[in-house]
Order: structure tokens, then sequence, then C-alpha cells
């Protein structure tokens, strides 16, 4: 029915052209609901909380105290639930106060709208303003310049109606509607980039129930928000004037179906890949652990269920407990740093993450690269010259159209022609030098708006100043075939060269007292051509060299014509290569796609379903991706990405579905985002390298101790009060800068390369505590061996783990190095205070901590060693500069 005529849909609708009946349209009203979007509510708090639970290394921390109570270890379970309890809670009121302030961001389609409806069938229709949550299927609609389209409309009439829809299609510039019989009929003219068809998702199909929207199982087809005779939920009216039948309303509009179609579920993003790959190959490890601990001293010790505790206590030994609380308390501070200097807002604590590992950018042209206005960038005459009479008689045409139509402002092409003209004028000629007879304006069929001045200097003469898309002006000249086919051609070059281009002729007619009407656009005699381009954004160059420093590649996904995609990138001094068009792709598969996407920069004619695709083969290649967008249009991208980012004026479902909101829409915003995402990864990779070094050799040389020796190396308190001591040094890290090296290029935490650094310095760290076993059996020899075995054995691990933090920082300030000298302090004097006696230590005999020292400078001059052949562990694992 959508390609119905609009006889045929008014009778589908139950309507005609004078209005809804009152008592039908409260009848409608209770049968279809109210026309708001869909509620989006903030999750609780609570909820939040309980979802923080589903972190795999959350669970198993929340396992192990459980296996802890069980085992009477009341003290472990206790400090590893608080532990679960912390992190959760802090990543709760994170994202809590994220989503809040998204919310806050919210705004309404429309306050008012305004309808014809009857008090009786047989009444005269009466327009009347109602709130725009009253509008129903079938009501016919106004709509006047200014005005927001409350409802999903098809016109019925309209005179010289422009719609901005780049909230639906990102497209900037005005859409011409206009009613159409027959909508089957109907194909979209070929006029050139300053004329395509946005791509998008399809139109509403009135064949179904009223109200109800397009199957979210139907693929859209891209072009369908271009349709003439379809105005949607979220456009507002630039010029003109029409009436139109709703056609859905509520959730069953465009608008509000936009992201209900399949594939729009949260994808797996490069945090969850990085951080839980390592969680779980700790997991496994710890799930191993336990079981190893129990056989060996079985079989070799002769003891039974009584190593359950130590066993447990090994396997939390090996967990980085603090892992949650310090990316948890990382990723916050870094989004709340964000938000309070460059209002930019994280909804998802981990999308912080993520912007630090990002090494694509995909985004569109619109907005970003460029302003959402054009320039004039050149005007020529007809034999392909430079000639400003050209622009001036342009401005003449669209200062006279615009004031004799009564428009209530320029619309951006006229706009730039009359800021041009302004500043280059030949002569110091005025378009106000003329006086205005009439204007026949800007017709979507027509393409083109005629002026008809009066010059003072020709009396009883009247000149017809025409402008318009070229083709269509051309052939309204007075041209032999060879001359249109030369300046045809000169329009085609200048389009390909990324230019919107606009024809200007003139005719001189004796001054007629009858109406002028479009039969007097013909005998035209051509003045020339003007070239727009699109202005780039005033800090977009700036920017896109920030981020190629940073080893960013930006991508252009863009439903432009090629050559104007190409050419805002030359603009910016971003190469744009060979641009490839998005249907060109069809035929690819997902493999060839994604090494053309890894060559290429610019991708041009793209629908929702091409930069959805583009972004998923680039991640399937290894990337971490960004998507910035802010329309319907963007929702199927932003949603396959693995960071989603979006500018405050997005309309609401893309907010929704972004991860990030940017300041304004502008790339120094999202400069500022990655650099405060890569501080926070830093953080988050030094504390993992240095607690799971420090963890793996304790655990090797405990395991290692167990077998050799009669007794347990350590104590199931002694394990958790070390712990302990580690884990509140440790929190400092939350709290470091990180240094110029880390913030260089994007920081990806892949697994295997994090543990294959860690083994080494993990070897190294048990290669220490077994010298020091040996040390302690000189030194110790009486009947206090085992608690003297178990004090040396506590203050070298406090004073080696004190060193590790210090060595293999990555970052600068937060009071590690302070931290780290109060936990060395702590494991000297703790053996010789009251508490040691009471968890099973005596004090050392003194010809220990010579030897100790010993040690202790072996294993720093080792560890200095290996830190500078490997590599800052802040420089490993960065891919290739893009």
């Amino acid at each position: 029915m959508s390609r119905s005529t609009p006889l045929e849909l008014l009778r589908s609708l139950g309507t005609s052209p004078r209005g809804l009946v009152e008592s039908d349209a409260e009848k409608r009203l209770l049968r279809y609901g109210e026309n708001v979007l869909p509620a989006r509510r903030v999750p609780s708090l609570p909820i939040i909380f309980l979802r923080s639970l589903r972190d795999p290394f959350t669970a198993v921390l929340a396992s192990l105290a459980l296996v802890s109570a069980l085992v009477a270890a009341w003290a472990t379970a206790a400090v590893i639930a608080v532990l679960v309890v912390v992190s959760c809670g802090l990543r709760a009121a994170g994202e809590h106060r994220a989503d809040r302030s998204a919310a806050g961001l919210r705004q309404l389609v429309a306050g008012t709208a305004t309808v014809l409806r009857r008090a009786t069938r047989e009444a005269a229709p009466v327009a009347r303003e109602v709130p725009v949550d009253q509008v129903v299927p079938g009501d016919v609609v106004r709509l006047a310049p200014g005005d927001l389209v409350p409802a999903d409309l098809r016109l019925l009439r309209a005179t010289g109606l422009t719609m901005h829809q780049a909230a639906l299609t990102g497209e900037t510039l005005p859409v011409p509607k206009y009613p159409v019989d027959d909508p089957s009929a109907w194909r979209p003219a070929p006029t050139g980039p300053q004329a395509e068809p946005p791509a998008g998702p399809p139109p509403p199909d009135p064949s179904a129930a009223p109200g109800t929207g397009p199957s979210p199982d139907t693929p859209d087809p891209a072009g369908d928000f271009d349709r003439p005779e379809l105005c949607f939920q979220g456009s507002s009216v630039a010029s003109g004037s029409g009436t139109g039948v709703a056609i859905a309303t509520g959730a069953g509009t465009r608008f509000a179906t936009a992201d209900m179609t399949p594939g729009n579920d949260r994808r797996t993003t490069a945090f969850d890949r990085s951080v839980y790959g390592i969680s779980w190959i700790l997991i496994r490890f710890m799930l191993l652990t336990p079981p190893l601990v129990l056989m060996a001293n079985a079989a070799l010790r002769g003891r039974g269920i009584e190593t359950l505790p130590f066993a447990v206590a090994v396997a939390v030994g090996l967990t980085p407990e603090m892992l949650p609380v310090i990316v948890t308390t990382t990723l916050a501070r870094g989004a709340s740093a964000l938000a309070r200097t460059h209002q930019v807002i994280v909804k998802r604590l981990p999308a912080l993450h993520d912007l630090g590992a990002v090494d694509v950018v995909c985004l569109d042209k619109t907005g970003t690269l460029t302003q959402d206005r054009p320039v004039v960038e050149c005007s020529l005459g007809a034999g392909g010259a430079p000639d400003d009479s050209v622009l001036h008689w342009a401005a003449v045409n669209s200062l006279w159209t615009v004031r004799l139509a009564e428009v209530p402002s320029a619309d951006a092409l006229d706009e730039a022609i009359l800021d041009a003209a302004e500043n280059r004028s030949p002569d110091g000629a005025d378009a106000l030098e003329y006086d205005p007879v009439t204007a026949l304006p800007f017709d979507p069929v027509r393409r083109l708006s005629t002026a008809v001045i009066r010059s003072p200097r020709r009396l009883g003469h009247h000149t017809l100043v025409v402008k318009g898309a070229a083709e269509s002006v051309l052939e309204r000249c007075a041209l032999d075939g060879e001359e249109r086919r030369r300046i045809a051609a000169l329009a085609d070059r200048m389009a390909a060269d990324g230019l919107r281009v606009l024809a200007v002729a003139r005719a001189e007619r004796p001054a007629a007292t009858r109406p002028y009407t479009p039969a007097d656009e013909h005998g035209l005699t051509l003045t020339g051509l003007v070239g727009l381009r699109d202005a780039s954004a005033d800090t977009a160059a700036e920017a896109l060299d920030a981020l190629r420093r940073r080893g960013i590649a930006v991508k252009v996904l863009t439903g432009d014509h090629p050559g104007t995609a190409a050419r805002a990138c030359r603009d910016l001094g971003l190469p744009p290569g060979e641009v490839v068009t998005a249907s060109a792709t069809d035929a690819l598969s997902d493999a060839d796609l994604g090494g053309l996407a890894d060559r290429s920069t610019v991708f041009a004619r793209c629908s929702p379903e091409h930069k959805a695709r583009i972004v998923r083969v680039l991640r399937e290649r290894g990337h971490v991706t960004g998507f910035l967008g802010d329309g319907v249009n963007d929702l199927p991208a932003l949603r396959a990405c693995d960071v989603g980012i979006c500018p405050p004026e997005a309309v609401d479902v893309a907010r929704e579905a972004a991860d990030v909101v940017l300041a304004a829409k502008d790339l120094t915003s999202l400069d500022h985002a990655v650099m405060a995402g890569r501080g926070s990864g830093a953080a988050i990779a030094g504390y993992l390298r240095i607690t799971l070094s420090s963890n793996l050799g304790n655990v090797i040389a405990m395991l290692t101790a167990g077998l050799l020796l009669p007794f347990l190396p350590m104590l199931p308190a002694q394990v958790l009060v070390q712990n302990l001591c580690f884990d509140a040094a440790q929190l400092a890290f939350a709290y470091e800068c990180p240094r110029a090296g880390a913030l260089r290029h994007p920081l990806k935490l892949r697994p295997r390369e994090v543990l294959a650094s860690v083994t080494g310095f993990g070897v190294l760290n048990a290669a220490a505590d077994l010298a020091t076993f040996a040390v302690l059996a000189w030194a110790v020899s009486d009947a206090r061996s085992e608690t003297a075995f178990h004090a040396g054995w506590f203050t070298e691990n406090l004073l080696t783990q004190a060193l590790v933090m210090v060595l293999l920082r990555t970052g600068r300030g937060g009071g590690v190095p302070a931290t780290a000298g109060v936990l060395a302090l702590t494991g000297l004097l703790l053996p010789l205070s009251p508490l040691g006696p009471l968890i099973g230590m005596a004090a050392l005999p003194l010809a220990y901590y010579p030897l100790l020292a010993l040690v202790l400078t072996l294993y720093a001059g080792a560890l200095h060693w290996l830190t500078r052949r490997t590599g800052r562990p802040e420089h490993q694992g960065h891919p290739t500069p893009a």
C-alpha cells in the first residue's frame, strides 16, 4: 500500500482529506496508544549492581569466598566478599551516574501538531493544535516552516516543501518533498552530488495496520528516506508547507523502530576480549591449583584435608583480587575527569578502555569533517573561465526568491551564495539595486527557481534570473547540441571533483502584465556555473592529524557522492586514495572486504547495512573500532563497533545505542576521550603485569616449598595478611598518571602477550623466593624454625612486591613509591610487632637481614636487566602505527 495512490491510502486508513471525526480520533487513541517513543528507563542502582556480578572474574572471586567459608576460612571469605562488593558498587555507581546524564539529553520530538479534526461527519474541518502524543493514524497533519514532523506522514499536498532529515540520514541539505500519485513509478532523478538521495532504512508500510511500523525482519533498502511523498518523525520542515496523513505513530514510526532491527544486541567489545581473556586463563589455573596442592601433599607428606585452607589460600594468592576494584576505580576516575573537564559522558565504563585501544575510527563526513553548511568554491562563465558575474546573478536569484516567496530563512545553498557575493561582487554591484517583480520558488519537480526583476536602467523590460540543477537549467537554454554537451561535461567534471553544481541563466523579456509561470522559463541564455563544496570543520584538519600521530586510522563511511567525499578529505589533508563505492563491495566476501577496508579510506554511497558490515569486518581482522554517528541510519554501525560514539545533538535512539556522548560534533572531543582511555588502559595494564608477576612467582615458590618442607610454607592467615597488604598498596595504581610512551599508540591488552611477559618476571620472582629459602635454611636452625621461616618469607615477599611496584610501574605520580615504601616497612616490622606471634611468626636472627639484602639486590638488578631487555611494559603489545 506504500505504493498506492493517495485516494487508496486514505480509504485503507479510514480517513479523508477533511480529517478525522473527533470521536474516531478518540477511539484510535485507545486502540493504538499515545504517539510517544517507547519508554527508556534508566536501570536502577540495584539492577546495575547485580549486572556487575556477571563479570567472570567477579563471579570467580565470589565463588572463592564461598569455598573459603565452607572450609571455615572466615577471614579470607570476608576479605574477598568485601572486594566483590566494593568493585560492584563502584561500577554500578559510575554507570548509573552516566546513564542519568545521558537520559538528561533526551529531547521531545515535537510539542504540538496542527491536525484537521471535525466535530461530526457533516461539520467543516477545523485546524487544531493538539499535543503530539494525541496524533493518531489517519490524522491529517499540516506542516509549516520550522515544524517538527510528529509522525510518519504520506503527503497529500505540498508547496515548495523541503525537509531536514539529518537526524535520520545524516544528509545536511534539505530534501525536496512532494506528493506522488503513483509511487511505484517514481525514480530519483540523477542530479549529481548536490542532490544524491541519502541512504537510510525504509519507510513504514501503510499496508500494515495503522500505527504499526515495518517488520523488523524486513531488510532495509538504501535510499527510501528520499521518497518524496513520505515525511518521517524526527525530521523538520526547512521551507514551504504541506499536508499529509499520518500512516504510523508511536512505536510504529521508523524513528522508533530503527533500533529494533536484528543485530542490534550488544556486541563483545575489546575490553571483554582482553581483560576477560586474561581472567579466564587465570580462572583455569585457580581451579586447577587446589586439587594439585591436595594431591601432592597427600602423596608426598601424608597430609589430608587439613591442607584444604592452604590450597584455597594458594588459589587466592594467584588471583589479582584487586582487579575488579582497580579496573572500576581507574575507569570511573577517567570517566569523571572527562565529564568534568571536557563534558564527555562515558555511559558504559569499559568503553573508556575500548577508546584507549581503538586503532580505527569510522565516521561520516557531514558534521565531523565538514560543517553543516556549503561554501562557494568557484563561479565559471559559459566558457569555463572564472567569472564573478555568475556569482552576482546567482545572488540576485537567491535574494529575491527568498524575499518574494516569504521563506522564513534562506536554505544552505542560498546563504552560501549570498555570503560569497557580498565578498566578491564586481564593481560594487548589489542585488538590491534591482526592483523585484515576482518569483517562482524552487520546485522539486522543476529543480530550479526563478526571480523576475526590473533594472532601473532598462525600463519596459524584465529580467528572468534562473538558478538550479545544471541539467534542468541547460535543457531550458538556447544552446546547440555541441555547446550543451560541452557545458554538461564541465558540470560533470566539477561534480566529480566533489562540488555541488548549480547553473545560472537569464532571459530578457518585455515587461508583462500577466503573471509569470514556469512556461516562461525557456530560451534562456546561460550565464555560467557555480560550484559549492562543504565547508571544512574548523578543527577537523588538526584533529585528523592528531589521530594519525596517535596511530589511529580514519575511515570515512558516507552516503554522499564519491567526488564530494574525496574532495572533503583532500581539503583536510586526509588522502582519500581510491574511493570505494559501497555497492561495489556487495559481491565481495567478508575476507576480501576486510582487506579492502584495511587499504581504503573512503567508502561512498553507504547504506546503514554497508556501514555496519565494514565496521564488522574490520573488527574481525583484529582492529578495535570506534564509530562516530548521530542519526537513525547510523544505528547498525553503532551496534557493530567496539565503542559507539555520538555528539550531544544525536537523535534519541543513537544516544541510547552509543557508549560515549561527546561534548560537540567535533573530532577534538574524540581526541580527548581517546587520550583519557589510553591513560586508563595503561594503568590497568601496569597493574596486571605487576600483580600477576608477583603472584605467579609466589605461587610457584609456595608449591615448591610445600613439597620440600615438612610443614606448610605459609599459614592461610599469613597468606591473607600478605594479600591484604599488597592489595591495599596496589590501589595507588588507580591514581597514577600515564607516561608519554603509553599514550603514543593504541594500547591493546592481548592475553597471551601479557601472560608471556608475566611468566618471565614471575619465574625471576620465584627464583628470589627459593634463594630466600636457602638463606633461611642456613640462618634458622633452632626450634623456632617453622615460625621463623614463616616470618622470613613473609618479609621477603612484601619487600620483593615493593620492588616490583617501583621497577615495573608504567606511570608516574599517584604515590606509588611512597606506598611501596610503606609496604616494605610493613614487611620488616610486622614479624617483630606483637601481631607477629598472633599469626604464627617469630623474630628473625640478625644474620638473616644482610643475606636478605644481598638476595634483594641481586633480584632488583636482574629485574632491571630483564626490563631493559624486554622493553618497558608500556611498550609491549602495541600495534604498528597506522
